[in-house]
């Protein structure tokens, strides 16, 4: 099977997995894993324009990971994971959203000074 994209886990993403129990953790691993070969918006979900959600249920938990595409590379695309959060319901607040978008430009800006330099 193809595989759709590569995905990128940012500092704050792998801070989460290392607070949680090992199943939880292996859990939401093997969903991301999954959704880089199957398209399935109960694994992988658009919020708006430019943010989306790795999305697992375990144990009645629902874990996130926010994301945003990477396109700039012709010949890979990236998704970037930027943090997680640990939730009760099903809505992802818009404070979430909006830490992810800063965390995009950032990562973008930066990427654009290595570039330079190189």
């Amino acid at each position: 099977m193809k595989k759709n994209f590569d995905i990128i886990l940012l500092g704050e993403v792998w801070d989460l997995l290392d607070s949680i129990d090992e199943k939880s953790k292996d859990k939401i691993l093997y969903n991301i894993d999954k959704a880089k070969y199957v398209n399935d918006p109960e694994l992988f979900k658009k919020l708006d324009d430019l943010i989306w959600e790795f999305r697992t249920k375990y144990n009645k938990t629902y874990y996130r990971l926010l994301s945003f595409w990477d396109k700039t590379n012709a010949t890979e695309t990236l998704v970037v994971a930027t943090h997680g959060i640990i939730k009760k319901t099903d809505k992802i607040p818009k404070a979430e959203i909006e830490k992810a978008k800063a965390i995009m430009k950032n990562y973008f800006a930066y990427r654009k000074a290595i570039l330079k330099k190189i």
